[in-house]
C-alpha cells in the first residue's frame, strides 16, 4: 500500500454539534452531550430538531489526524482528541456508537457511527473513557475477515488474502470477473470493529462467515413480501445478529480484506452471496486512510452504483421475521 502523504486524501465524516444532542429525560435533562465525568447512564438524549450536519475533514499524517481544507469544523492544521466513545440504545431498539471529539479551539463533536435520527430517543446505555486512538477512517469498513473462502470462476474456493489483481471471481450477475483492486486493514476487534460471524450452515455457508458488521449479506426471496420492493435483499451482517448463530466476536485483532472489480458485484463468501466493495465518493471516505488513497488511485471516477435490491433496515427484519427472511423453517410449538 502507498505510504506517500501526497496520496493520502482528506477523510469526510459528518458530526453535530455536542449540544445538538441533549437530555430530554433524566439526571442531566436540557444538558447536551458532554465528556464522560459530565454525562451519566440512564440519561435519554436526542438529537434536536434544528442540527445540521457539519463536514469534518481530515488528514492523516505523521503525527496523527489534524483538521483539513474544507471542514466546516476547526481550522486547519487543529489537532482532534478523541475523548470518549459513547453505546447508546435508540427508542426502536438499535445500538448506536457515538463518539465525542474534542478539539483544540475547544469545541466539541459528537460523530456517530451509524445514522441518526431526529425521530427516536437514544438511551445512554455504556460509557468509555479515554478510548484507545483510532483513525477515524477506520470506522466503517466493509471487508471479509482472512480466511474467508472466496468462490473462483472455476469453481474452487481461494482464502480472500491469497486472491491477486486479475483472479477471476465468480459473481451472480456478470459471471467471472477479475479482481481490480484488493485492500487490507488491521483493526482492533472491540465495538463496532468487531467483526460478526454467521457460523458454519446457518445461511447454507460452508465455513464460518466472519465479516465486517457493515458488510451487507444478498438474500432473494421467491415471493416478493410486503413492504419489500424487490425479491432481492441487501441486509447489514450486524442487523442479523441473534447472538446464537450469529453473533459478534470481541477482541484481539482481524484482519479485514476489502475486494472491488469493475462493478459493484454480489460475490462468494463461504458459498454465500455478499457485497464487494462499491466505489463511490460515499463509501471510499469511510475507509481507512491507505486503503482509501490506493482505491481512489485505481478507480479515479468512483461512481460505482449500487446492485439493485431493497435495502433491509433491523426494523424491516423484524416486521417480516428472521425465520421467513433467512429461509429457515417456522418453530412448533411444543
Amino acid at each position: 500500500m502507498t505510504s506517500s502523504e501526497d496520496h493520502v486524501p482528506g477523510h469526510t465524516c459528518q458530526v453535530f454539534a455536542a449540544d445538538d444532542i441533549y437530555v430530554i429525560h433524566g439526571v442531566n435533562a436540557g444538558d447536551g452531550l458532554g465528556t464522560p465525568d459530565m454525562v451519566c447512564e440512564g440519561d435519554i438524549y436526542a438529537l434536536s430538531d434544528a442540527a445540521a450536519p457539519m463536514r469534518l475533514v481530515l488528514s492523516h499524517g505523521a503525527n496523527g489526524e489534524t483538521i483539513a481544507r474544507g471542514s466546516q469544523v476547526g481550522t486547519p492544521g487543529e489537532q482532534t482528541k478523541l475523548s470518549a466513545r459513547y453505546t447508546l440504545m435508540a427508542s426502536d431498539g438499535t445500538m448506536l456508537d457515538l463518539l465525542f471529539l474534542q478539539l483544540d479551539s475547544g469545541p466539541s463533536v459528537a460523530l456517530p457511527l451509524s445514522p441518526m435520527g431526529g425521530d427516536l430517543d437514544y438511551t445512554l446505555v455504556a460509557i468509555e473513557d479515554d478510548p484507545e486512538p483510532v483513525p477515524l477512517a477506520d470506522l466503517v469498513c466493509v471487508s471479509f475477515a482472512s480466511g474467508t473462502m472466496i468462490s473462483l470462476a472455476d469453481g474452487r474456493l481461494c482464502p480472500i488474502e491469497n486472491l491477486h489483481p486479475g483472479d477471476r471471481v465468480l459473481t451472480r450477475d456478470h459471471g467471472p470477473q477479475p479482481v481490480r483492486w484488493l485492500g487490507k486493514a488491521t483493526l482492533r476487534g472491540v465495538g463496532s470493529f468487531a467483526p460478526v460471524v454467521i457460523t458454519a450452515g446457518t445461511l447454507g455457508n460452508l465455513g464460518d462467515l466472519i465479516v465486517s458488521p457493515h458488510h451487507r449479506i444478498f438474500l432473494y426471496q421467491r415471493n416478493r413480501r410486503p413492504g419489500m420492493e424487490t425479491a432481492e435483499i441487501l441486509i447489514q451482517a450486524k442487523h442479523l445478529i441473534d447472538d446464537d448463530k450469529i453473533f459478534q466476536r470481541q477482541g484481539g485483532f482481524v484482519d479485514y480484506f476489502s475486494i472491488v472489480f469493475d462493478h459493484h458485484e454480489i460475490i462468494y463468501a463461504e458459498g454465500v452471496p455478499v457485497e464487494s466493495l462499491m466505489v463511490n465518493d460515499a463509501t471510499v471516505r469511510h475507509l481507512p486512510a491507505e486503503i482509501a488513497a490506493e482505491v481512489r488511485q485505481h478507480f479515479p471516477g468512483l461512481a460505482q452504483s449500487q446492485h439493485f435490491g431493497t435495502e433491509a433496515s433491523r426494523q424491516m427484519l423484524d416486521y417480516v421475521g428472521r425465520d421467513a427472511l433467512l429461509g429457515r423453517p417456522k418453530r412448533k410449538d411444543g
